[in-house]
């Protein structure tokens, strides 16, 4: 089963322990259940778009304000919950934000 690893950071989380990062891919790489993973530029770069009624529009930043953003994801491959749930709590950011697991949905081909 597919899992994505959404990683929600403090806004100003400045990339001190990326070492730690790497030796956390480094692992999935080597159990062999990383898929894909990436991080994200800092928040200030997004926007939001949104279509409503035949308009859209465009702002700056995140859909929300939280305390916590989306900072990267992950994608494994693993056989159930559990193992993605373990996954999760290695990872670095752990110890100050939090990880969102969720199964990737399997929609038959059309």
């Amino acid at each position: 089963m597919r899992y994505m690893l959404l990683i929600y950071t403090e806004p100003e989380a400045d990339g001190s322990e990326m070492s730690e990062w790497y030796e956390y891919t480094r692992q999935l790489q080597e159990a062999g259940v990383m898929l894909g993973g990436d991080p994200l530029d800092p928040v200030d770069t997004a926007v939001t778009v949104r279509s409503r009624d035949g308009e859209t529009s465009v702002t700056d930043g995140p859909f929300a304000e939280t305390k916590e953003v989306l900072g990267g994801y992950y994608m494994i491959e693993v056989d159930d919950i559990d193992q993605a749930k373990e996954w999760a709590a290695k990872m670095p950011s752990t110890r100050y934000g939090s990880t969102e697991v969720r199964k990737v949905m399997d929609v038959p081909p059309m």
